[in-house]
């Protein structure tokens, strides 16, 4: 860092008292354990609770890999999966139900309760989730009632679905010792708070015996008061919006530490009305956000209800006329600041992705011949989640782990912590010189946020800062004492009077983990690039100082600075109540760390704790794993995955001319090709008769995935004449798991069909993904690669 050194301050106070008693949630399960939720987070059996919910939609997964997917999950850090119970999927006919195979609800959550997660079920009855109809089934769209109103017609058809649900997840209710905790009512419903009302009252009815129940509540929605918790969202992106819109910028104002909790774009499309970021940061009150058509509207008494989230944007769904690349940073960021901005419960939508289900009776996602707004593939549902349609783990995997672990081990503090802003704090969505930070606390410790991230839009490197924060304690606290750059792209939190040990920690660097090494306490932290490590100590002593570490003390309070982060750098700091290893990563290594069965592992793979003990889930030959011990990490070298193997190609049929796109669609976008179209795609057979071998020489468990790394508009992957997988081009290479596809389909090669994609298309791609046009017409086969994922055990 060189040059002069700006202070930025704030002043922080106790928490006003929470609101109690107030709200009809909450319950005592059969076991003793009770659930409770008051203004400001949810208490279980007397303590805070954080929940960190994860959307998983069964019906759009093969059965037979649930376990292993539920495993991954909750490896990333997820105590809660979300489900969509998609109406159309399990009545597609009129009074037939289907609960067999994918669509078998009760064995999901089964599993989900063996593996050690909890489940909110969205039950709808108008639910989404790109759904066709909303997951109404095509008869319900062709009766005479008005939907989701209390028009007796309609509540005539919902009480037996209702029903069927409950009977399915009978005995598997958290107040009966099952993992059912919770039930979302509706979705996006804005104005039909009575509806609402009746639903969780047929709900109760019918058998739904939950301690919370939730709605959305973005939108500025209409809301029974005190009846239900109102969840929030935000994306980096926005599928929904024009193909000519650039990024989407209302997207903003989750970049932005704020007091704001609605994004009133969310759903916008469906509702054909617009809103901003500048409209949401412009509204504090009621529901946060302004703009549209809902003239009178006030949304939820956000006093009243504790701040939680159930779609912060996990990724982005590809539309045909809108095809963003979300990176993890995006993903990370917006987890960062609707933390710092007070959240208490963390919701990802998606975490994992799927694959739509071809119905009995038709497709059943939304497209424009059901006059949805935007054209999505037939079966994709990939979302560019955590985990992908086939199981694939993303980086953003990793970057919302790191907040995961942290959240499991200071969870219970950081749910009481209120935000404060500084007084200088942006409130213009287009500021982007100014500094954005906040600190949350409880009066007597908290953390220091900072976001200096934003897609598209880059913010620029903020130089020589540091931080004062007044109020928690006797003295202010000044950190870092030199100062420090904060690069463009970096986002993070540091702990503020952190009790360790009685002793209390403050830190220019990121709690990872807390748990316990043999019979010590440890705590590991990562370094911030740009920032220089500053560990502050009040009330204890240092101990055990790695070679070149400096120590001050004045006043009672020990520095220690001169700090290299890494494998070797542990600080013990000494207590009143004991004493605890405090060791401090890299920076990079923050992605790197997995809290699996109470041990910490560091491994550039995500370790998954299954029934025969954890396991390093890779797609690479060779595999390091490092385990905290009482004698600090330990090296494990594992032998991973066979070497890809490349998959011959050959042309079979060259293009035709790029189709005329048509539009259609309630906002007359570009829509999506059908199935004459590709009667003009190119085609190549894929040779992949030497898979099955292949995959049997790995001597670990796993499976096999193709890269087709190829340049056009939508490519479609078939067996035959049977449809096995489908890609909007955005960027990336299409990955595509073969397992699920069974040993007779490698055997006779598949068949890749691409449309080319003219120049000039109305459809939007990410900055740096528009594709390289030759005579105005993309389109390429580069390669098709075969690679093994395993999962190999630690030993």
């Amino acid at each position: 860092m060189s040059g002069a050194v700006r202070t930025h301050s704030v002043k922080v106070g106790a928490p006003e008292p929470a609101l109690t008693g107030h709200l009809r949630l909450g319950g005592r399960s059969k076991s003793g354990s009770e659930i409770s939720v008051d203004s400001r987070s949810l208490w279980r059996d007397g303590t805070p609770w954080f929940p960190v919910m994860g959307e998983f939609h069964y019906s759009r997964y093969p059965r037979a890999e649930w376990e292993s997917e539920l495993r991954k999950i909750k490896a990333g850090g997820i105590t809660i999966v979300g489900a969509y119970v998609f109406w159309i999927l399990h009545e597609e006919r009129k009074g037939v139900y289907r609960w067999d195979g994918d669509r078998d609800l009760r064995r999901f959550v089964e599993l989900c309760h063996q593996v050690g997660l909890e489940v909110v079920a969205r039950i709808g009855p108008w639910g989404h989730g790109e759904a066709r109809n909303g997951a109404f089934p095509d008869w319900l769209m062709d009766l005479d009632l008005e939907a989701r109103t209390d028009d007796p017609r309609y509540l005539a058809i919902v009480r037996p679905w209702y029903s069927e649900i409950a009977r399915q997840l009978e005995g598997l209710f958290w107040l009966d010792g099952g993992p059912v905790v919770a039930v979302q009512i509706e979705n996006e419903l804005y104005d039909q708070p009575e509806h609402l009302r009746t639903l969780k009252r047929m709900a109760k009815d019918v058998g739904f015996d939950v301690p919370i129940w939730t709605v959305t509540g973005w939108g500025r929605a209409d809301i029974p008061r005190d009846e239900f918790i109102p969840l929030f969202g935000g994306y980096p992106e926005a599928a929904w919006d024009e193909h000519d819109a650039g990024w989407a910028k209302q997207s903003r104002l989750h970049f932005f530490f704020t007091h704001v909790r609605d994004d009133f774009t969310i759903g916008s499309d469906l509702r054909q009305e617009g809103g901003s970021a500048a409209d949401s940061m412009a509204d504090t009150g009621g529901g946060g956000a302004i703009g549209g058509n809902t003239e009178g509207a006030t949304g939820p008494e956000l006093e009243r209800y504790p701040f939680a989230t159930c779609e912060l944007g996990g990724g982005m769904y590809t539309a045909y006329h809108r095809r963003p690349r979300i990176a993890a940073d995006d993903i990370a960021a917006i987890s960062l600041v609707k933390l710092g901005s007070g959240s208490t419960w963390q919701g990802y939508y998606m975490y994992h992705g799927g694959t739509q289900v071809i119905g009995e009776l038709s497709t059943t996602q939304e497209s424009h011949a059901t006059g949805y707004p935007n054209d999505l593939p037939l079966l994709t549902y990939d979302f560019q989640a955590p985990l992908s349609e086939y199981g694939q783990v993303r980086p953003s995997f990793a970057a919302l782990r790191q907040h995961a672990t942290w959240i499991a081990a200071e969870g219970s503090k950081l749910a009481r912590m209120v935000t404060t802003l500084p007084d200088d704090a942006p409130t213009d969505p287009e500021n982007r010189a100014a500094l954005r930070w906040a600190v949350r606390s409880d009066g007597d410790s908290g953390y220091l946020f900072v976001n200096n991230h934003q897609p598209v839009e880059h913010l620029a490197e903020q130089a020589g800062i540091r931080f004062e924060v007044a109020g928690l304690g006797a003295d202010a606290i000044t950190i870092p004492t030199a100062g420090c750059d904060i690069p463009s792209g970096a986002y993070f939190a540091w702990p503020l009077r952190l009790d360790i040990s009685g002793a209390r920690l403050s830190a220019s660097a990121q709690v990872v983990a807390r748990t316990q090494v043999g019979d010590r306490d440890a705590l590991v932290l990562a370094a911030v690039d740009g920032s220089p490590i500053e560990l502050q100590v009040e009330g204890g002593s240092v101990r055990d100082l790695p070679e070149g570490a400096s120590v001050r003390e004045r006043s009672g309070l020990v520095t220690v600075t001169q700090l290299t982060a890494g494998l070797d750098c542990k600080v013990t700091i000494a207590g009143p109540q004991g004493a605890t290893d405090v060791y401090v990563l890299a920076a990079p290594d923050r992605l790197c760390v997995s809290v699996v069965d109470r041990e910490v592992y560091r491994s550039a793979d995500p370790v998954v704790s299954f029934s025969g003990g954890p396991r390093v889930v890779t797609t690479s030959e060779r595999v390091t794993v490092h385990q905290l011990t009482d004698e600090g990490w330990r090296g494990i070298e594992l032998q991973g995955a066979s070497a890809d193997q490349v998959v011959a190609s050959r042309a079979v049929r060259s293009a035709g001319p790029p189709r005329d796109i048509p539009r259609g669609g309630s906002l007359g976008r570009a829509s999506a090709p059908v199935d004459e179209d590709f009667a003009a795609a190119a085609e190549w057979h894929l040779d992949t008769s030497e898979l099955a071998a292949f995959v049997d020489n790995d001597e670990h468990d796993g499976d096999v995935l193709l890269r087709i790394d190829y340049l056009g508009d939508v490519a479609r992957l078939y067996a035959g004449d049977r449809l096995l997988a489908d890609h909007f081009w955005y960027g990336p290479a299409w990955e595509v798991g073969l397992d699920r596809l069974g040993r007779e389909v490698l055997r006779d090669g598949l068949r890749l069909l691409v449309l080319p994609l003219a120049e000039g298309p109305p459809i939007y791609l990410s900055p740096g993904e528009v594709p390289h046009y030759e005579s105005g017409v993309a389109l390429d086969l580069r390669g098709v690669t075969a690679f093994r994922r395993v999962t190999v055990p630690v030993a």
